[in-house]
């Protein structure tokens, strides 16, 4: 007697391991978006109808629409992703739906990110580069402030959000001297530590809980994004946090774009209210036009949400996708899943 087969949709082409993984499924059958770019939301919910799992990307909406278009069979969304905002989580706990996710795949590949966009920023290279590609460089005569930004060492970093890749980018810091380490978390400090790798205790620096975001805008002379957006942290950095940053300090996003307000963003830097701000995300990405305000900020490097993409951890990502789909089908525990 055959076993049943679990219907299955993925809305992209994974990387060979996770594909591989999914094709050696045994109690699986899946159909497939083919095509280099997100799939089309008439397809995903015409391939949703009877499916009781769908592995998707940050590209496509979970929400009321597409779990009645699913089915009372539904039982796992696996999220090729470590946010989550594109989801429902209130629709998937009513239909008693699993959502799987990736957060850890990619700590190491954001922290990488978020020093290279705060060394970016304070050593203005995006402005450097410009001027490089325009064929300025023959017209810069040199001076002794040429293209001088603030230094790293004996700086005070502050994040907003101090989970995994907050912690894991201050630990890549100390090594250039920073002086001090201020955060500010949703979580209290003993939970923060679950994924803590000794930094309070060994750091050689002060690494402190900040009193409230006043704190971080006021004391750093870099501040680095890295908490969910959820409504209470939409616009968090605007007009009043960057009114009360240092005027020589920098602002590096790398968690989603809303969390900061763009237009008082580009005001900030036009007025110099701050030095620079580096960016993997902003709001309304990825439809960012050559003439987006941002980008005539030459102080303002902004990169298309590239935290995670190193090809390693893009294979972890689609391998633990999958694991969490067969899981959550299987009724067994997943790699990381989303308390509901």
């Amino acid at each position: 007697m055959m076993s049943r087969k679990y219907n299955v949709v993925v809305t992209r082409q994974l990387p060979e391991a996770g594909q591989i993984l999914l094709q050696d499924a045994s109690d699986i059958e899946f159909v497939q978006w083919t095509e280099d770019r997100p799939c089309d939301r008439d397809w995903l919910l015409q391939h949703a109808k009877g499916a009781s799992g769908i592995l998707l990307m940050l590209t496509e909406k979970v929400n009321e629409e597409l779990i009645n278009a699913a089915g009372p069979q539904l039982k796992v969304i696996a999220s090729f992703s470590v946010g989550t905002d594109h989801v429902d989580r209130s629709i998937l706990k009513s239909h008693n739906i699993r959502l799987g996710y990736t957060p850890t795949a990619l700590t190491d590949a954001c922290a990488d990110l978020a020093v290279m966009l705060t060394l970016m920023s304070q050593r203005r290279g995006g402005e450097s580069l410009r001027k490089v590609l325009d064929g300025q460089w023959p017209q810069m005569p040199w001076s002794p402030l040429l293209l001088a930004g603030p230094p790293i060492r004996g700086a005070t970093v502050g994040f907003l959000g101090f989970g995994r890749i907050a912690q894991a980018t201050l630990k890549r810091l100390l090594p250039f001297g920073i002086a001090r380490a201020l955060y500010l978390t949703s979580r209290p400090r003993e939970r923060a530590r679950e994924h803590y790798i000794g930094l309070l205790d060994g750091s050689g620096i002060p690494v402190e809980p900040a009193q409230d975001w006043r704190e971080v805008a006021r004391e750093s002379d870099v501040v680095i994004v890295g908490c969910a957006l959820t409504p209470q942290t939409k616009h968090l950095v605007g007009p009043e946090f960057l009114a009360t940053m240092k005027k020589r300090a920098v602002l590096v996003n790398i968690a989603r774009g809303p969390i900061v307000d763009t237009d008082a963003l580009v005001k900030a830097l036009e007025e110099e209210q701050i030095f620079g701000a580096g960016l993997d995300v902003v709001e309304n990405e990825p439809n960012i036009p050559a003439d987006h305000a941002l980008l005539k900020q030459e102080r303002c490097i902004l990169v298309p949400h590239i935290g995670s993409a190193n090809t390693e951890t893009r294979e972890q990502m689609a391998t633990e996708s999958v694991r969490n789909l067969l899981a959550g089908l299987r009724g067994e525990n997943m790699v990381n899943e989303v308390v509901l």
